[in-house]
């Protein structure tokens, strides 16, 4: 049943005018308010941020986009100032701060301000 709906995964910051500078001004997501948040449209979903003093306390993927170009979205979010993690995981190589899993998935996680954590990935 929930196959057929829509997922919009929700994070939780600390400060939603800090997280608004990040979302917006470094994401270049659009925002519109929420009651108690933000929705920010992604493809034909939405990311909802809204504050919450549990901010920051996951300390897995939130969420994660996917793209059929990594390197160019990695260079544009990097002339932004976002900076990238890098994962120690087994069968992993690295082209710059891009992770290449197997040969066939590229993927990038990075944070937001608060610590929450999201992903970007490329599949052939």
């Amino acid at each position: 049943m929930l196959s057929d709906f829509n997922i919009a995964p929700t994070v939780a910051v600390k400060n939603i005018e800090e997280a608004k500078k990040f979302y917006e001004g470094k994401l270049g997501l659009s925002g519109e308010s929420d009651p108690g948040g933000i929705r920010y449209k992604c493809g034909s979903t939405y990311l909802y941020v809204y504050e919450s003093q549990y901010a920051g306390s996951n300390k897995a993927t939130y969420a994660g986009w996917n793209t059929p170009d990594l390197s160019a979205v990695v260079e544009e979010l990097k002339s932004k100032g976002v900076t990238f993690e890098k994962y120690d995981m087994p069968n992993v190589t690295y082209e710059g701060d891009i992770h290449v899993l197997e040969g066939a998935y590229r993927a990038v996680w990075f944070k937001d301000p608060d610590g929450n954590i999201f992903a970007i990935d490329e599949r052939e």
